[in-house]
């Protein structure tokens, strides 16, 4: 059957908001969802939003569906076909989308939502459509399950229209991007940071990608994977991100080399990192920095070492929703919003790293170390150098 309709359902974070922040979650939904399908070149005829539910008419259903599966803020979208709110029209509708899916013994179960005035409630839809779907198709031996069945016929009756659908996609669930401040996201390319800013757009945050270039410590390859990954994540964003700022920080690690003991090589790298972060936060009007750090992923991310990088940042918070998430889980994320393939690709590791860094740095140890640099102007040439592209 060919579908004309998507219904669109809100987050259920959503609907238990107050009435006006329920209001404003709902309308920066629909408009991230209008962005969305601009970029796919997917123009719905008509779009209608009332409460809890927006209503599109479209001529490709399943393209505009699957768009709609990576706007944060809907819990579910179902392709649907739309008809009067007569009976027999929803009866119709309803026994031609049952044949192309029905075999012998299939189980089935009628679902109806409605709203506005019918000679006919909610209870009796379902009986008396479930009874002409049986009658219909007796030869097929169909049995009703309440509880687990094959297929769900739903109907939403609203006022003088009826939507009949029997699929219902997964959405991306959260808040719409837009709702919450913006945030700094510290890109690597690798596998774990992606996942990070994913999780802070998930929460309503727009997300500017930066990746801190190493260059000539890593490749041409880990620029490219960190670009590529910002680019992936654009696609949930509705439109909210796209630049991302390139950081040069080559000559800084040379200096961080030359003058700091070789076991807090990356421990200054990081806390130059967020120094970096601080400045284009400042530029950006911001609220804070993301990154994928979790406990005891790498030398820099024992509990220890996360406090000693951690007192770099002055002006902004840190944030890092992985902290306790093992790989496994991050890599189920990454698969999940389309990055792992890219974070995977192998790269030259950065020729930085030490071959025994500390894993239990004292801040003391830092601070009398950093003494022979300049970390806050190592921090604002490398912003001043920082190219920023369109992705």
């Amino acid at each position: 059957m060919e579908f004309d309709s998507i219904i669109v359902r809100f987050s259920g974070e959503i609907g238990i908001k107050s009435e006006w922040t329920r209001r404003a979650y709902e309308k920066q939904v629909l408009q991230n969802l209008k962005q969305t399908l601009k970029f796919a070149d997917l123009k719905p005829d008509a779009i209608e939003r009332i409460r809890g539910r927006i209503y599109l008419k479209t001529q490709k259903p399943n393209e505009t569906a699957k768009a709609l599966g990576k706007i944060f803020g809907i819990t579910s979208v179902s392709p649907a076909k739309v008809t009067s709110s007569e009976f027999s029209d929803i009866t119709k509708i309803a026994l031609e989308m049952v044949k192309e899916i029905i075999k012998e013994n299939t189980t089935f179960v009628v679902r109806s939502h409605r709203s506005g005035t019918h000679p006919y409630t909610s209870m009796d839809l379902c009986r008396d459509l479930g009874e002409k779907i049986l009658e219909a198709y007796e030869q097929f031996d169909l049995k009703v399950d309440l509880f687990n069945p094959q297929v769900t016929v739903n109907v939403e009756v609203r006022d003088q229209q009826a939507y009949v659908y029997v699929q219902t996609l997964q959405g991306a669930k959260g808040f719409p991007v837009g709702t919450q401040a913006k945030i700094i996201g510290l890109l690597s390319g690798g596998i774990d940071s992606p996942v990070a800013c994913w999780l802070t757009m998930k929460r309503g945050c727009p997300t500017i990608p930066v990746f801190v270039d190493n260059f000539p410590f890593t490749d041409e390859k880990t620029k490219q994977k960190a670009i590529e990954t910002a680019r992936i994540l654009k696609q949930w964003s509705a439109g909210h991100i796209r630049k991302m700022y390139i950081v040069p920080n080559g000559e800084n690690m040379k200096n961080i080399l030359q003058k700091t003991p070789r076991r807090f090589t990356c421990l200054f790298c990081k806390r130059l990192m967020y120094l970096i972060s601080e400045n284009i936060a400042e530029l950006e009007n911001a609220l804070g920095i993301v990154t994928g750090e979790a406990i005891g992923e790498q030398a820099s991310q024992t509990l220890q070492n996360l406090y000693v990088i951690d007192e770099a940042a002055k002006a902004y918070p840190i944030h890092r929703p992985l902290l306790g998430f093992d790989k496994l889980e991050i890599e189920a994320f990454a698969k999940k919003i389309g990055t792992y393939e890219v974070s995977i690709v192998k790269t030259e590791s950065c020729s930085a790293v030490p071959s025994m860094p500390s894993t239990m740095a004292k801040l003391s140890a830092i601070k009398d170390a950093e003494k022979e640099l300049d970390m806050y102007a190592m921090a604002k040439t490398a912003v001043q150098a920082a190219q920023i592209i369109e992705i």
